[in-house]
């Protein structure tokens, strides 16, 4: 899986695709859309922390809410552990996440999810070596975490280069904007106007992302 991996950074840095160049290439070449957007964005590009807990825990409190309430939201419950890891999420209180702006909802998600993480149910330290459809399932088995989210995952915590999270809102939109002059577009057009956008999708979706809100999504 040579071509997934980041380029090497420092450790706690953002990094970046390996392959990103060579997908803007592609994409620019297959596709009359991309090959507008994506000069527009200079040298910005999808990112990477490379902490797996950190990026399903944002994940899951930025659902169904804006980015920046979304980010508004983490911030306060960021703030609540001495370090944003499974143990210590598992020592706050109920009532504090919720003062951060935690839905009761998202509250189990976020406890549920650590839960797996301390028990080991999950197989971390073999996902990086597994398919994007076994990483989609194992995932799903978690409480508030459903294929957009494990999708989400995938784009932004192992730079997965051909992901297309047909139930984004925000995929559907842009594509509808930037192809269809604003109509109403179904997972099928979306799906066929893709077909052009392999094996990057992930990349022609971070673009479509930036054509509605120029600032980038950070998991």
């Amino acid at each position: 899986m040579a071509a997934t991996k980041a380029a090497a950074k420092p450790q706690g840095a953002p990094v970046t695709p390996a392959y990103w160049a060579e997908a803007c290439k592609h994409l620019m070449k297959k596709d009359r859309v991309m090959k507008r957007l994506i000069p527009q964005f200079g040298e910005a590009c999808l990112e990477t922390r490379g902490d797996a807990f950190v990026t399903l825990a944002r994940s899951i409190v930025g659902q169904q809410i804006s980015v920046k309430a979304a980010q508004t939201v983490w911030d306060r419950f960021a703030a609540l552990p001495k370090r944003m890891e499974p143990a210590q999420v598992l020592r706050l209180k109920v009532d504090d996440m919720r003062a951060a702006g935690l839905s009761a909802r998202k509250v189990e998600y976020l406890v549920d999810l650590a839960l797996h993480f301390e028990n080991g149910s999950l197989h971390v330290a073999s996902w990086e070596s597994m398919g994007d459809e076994e990483i989609i399932q194992e995932l799903v088995s978690i409480r508030g975490i459903g294929r957009w989210t494990a999708e989400m995952f995938l784009i932004f915590h192992f730079l997965r280069p051909n992901i297309l999270p047909l139930d984004d809102i925000g995929l559907i939109n842009g594509i509808s904007l930037n192809y269809f002059s604003g109509e109403k577009v179904s997972r099928s057009d979306a799906r066929e106007v893709a077909a052009a956008w392999a094996p990057y999708c992930s990349v022609a979706t971070w673009y479509i992302w930036r054509s509605l809100d120029p600032l980038p999504v950070a998991y």
